[in-house]
């Protein structure tokens, strides 16, 4: 497994740092593409390849159906969040569905107050388990496969740390719904990712958090990554922009001010980020590493560090996806 990581990081440049506010966003560049072809999500729902429904009409809140209705597999991105069905879920694995085939997934709440039906299908919400809860049940899933060997995450820790962040956003929902404080944050989001534009070539990101690497993202596919950033962004700045400075719900400043942002290369001033890049990414090759088999395609690693935890899933000799983040 390390010769995968190791060959595929070694392909990687840093390309140059975006800024805004608190965060930092570190382009990584791949001169080629991986071999093996595979769909996103968002691909494949708006194809209508693949129906994501409760596993019954009683449904079941850690587990949903996928069937997959193409010759093409599709690729489910550990942290993206499903909306519809009777409760909101995200993935608690990122998961390469077979082609022609229904698969059963492991999913986590992310609406504590609601069972019941708001449509059969579930469709793409467009969001992403906020970083700070991603990070601690990136862990949690990686305890309950050593210890019961299935990927579940704990339910109570998703629900308060989503509550925790409705708190400091201030920002009440009638379900207690990740999704609603996405919704009413909408400006302040737009705004980040007018920033961090992907580039070109851009198969993945490290992204800083007041100086400090919190995260990196890898996927095999420039295209199917160039999907995925938006969601990337959002994750991090829903939760971290409110510690950086106040937001209003509609982009702008305490004072009414547009946020100022420095896109751009980073000044004198700032940290050394490829120094902090090298670092981290030696923290990740030093990580303890296990392997798992997939619900999907490929083999599932994972990784833990004394404040590190991530996965990587790989299929045919290729690192298809890979996400290592901070615990906070």
């Amino acid at each position: 497994m390390e010769k995968v990581i190791g060959s595929r990081v070694r392909a990687l440049k840093f390309g140059a740092v975006q800024t805004c506010d608190g965060l930092a966003v570190m382009p990584l560049i791949a001169e080629e593409d991986g071999e093996f072809q595979y769909r996103t999500l968002s691909e494949a729902l708006a194809d209508w390849d693949i129906a994501i429904t409760e596993i019954s009409a009683a449904g079941s809140v850690p587990e949903l159906r996928v069937v997959n209705r193409s010759d093409t597999p599709v690729l489910l991105v550990d942290g993206e969040e499903l909306a519809g069905g009777k409760k909101n879920r995200v993935l608690d694995a990122s998961i390469l569905v077979k082609p022609v085939a229904e698969t059963r997934i492991p999913v986590i709440c992310t609406e504590r107050g609601r069972w019941a039906y708001t449509s059969k299908a579930f469709k793409e919400s467009g969001n992403m388990l906020a970083y700070g809860s991603r990070s601690r049940k990136k862990r949690a899933v990686h305890r309950a496969l050593v210890d019961r060997g299935a990927p579940e995450s704990s339910q109570e820790e998703v629900w308060t740390g989503i509550a925790r962040l409705q708190a400091k956003a201030a920002t009440p929902s009638p379900t207690s719904a990740l999704s609603d404080v996405f919704k009413v944050h909408e400006g302040a989001l737009r705004h980040c990712a007018q920033v961090f534009a992907p580039v070109a070539n851009q198969a993945g990101s490290l992204v800083f958090i007041g100086g400090r690497p919190a995260g990196l993202e890898m996927i095999s596919l420039a295209s199917a990554y160039a999907r995925l950033h938006p969601k990337l962004v959002r994750s991090y700045a829903l939760e971290e922009l409110f510690e950086a400075s106040p937001l209003h719900p509609d982009g702008r400043g305490a004072a009414g001010a547009a946020t100022p942002s420095r896109p751009g290369l980073p000044s004198q001033s700032e940290p050394d980020y490829r120094r902090l890049a090298e670092a981290f990414l030696a923290e990740i090759i030093a990580a303890e590493e296990r392997s798992f088999a997939s619900v999907g395609y490929g083999i599932d690693y994972h990784y833990v560090g004394k404040k590190l935890a991530g996965s990587a899933l790989v299929h045919a000799d290729e690192l298809i996806h890979a996400v290592f983040l901070r615990v906070q």
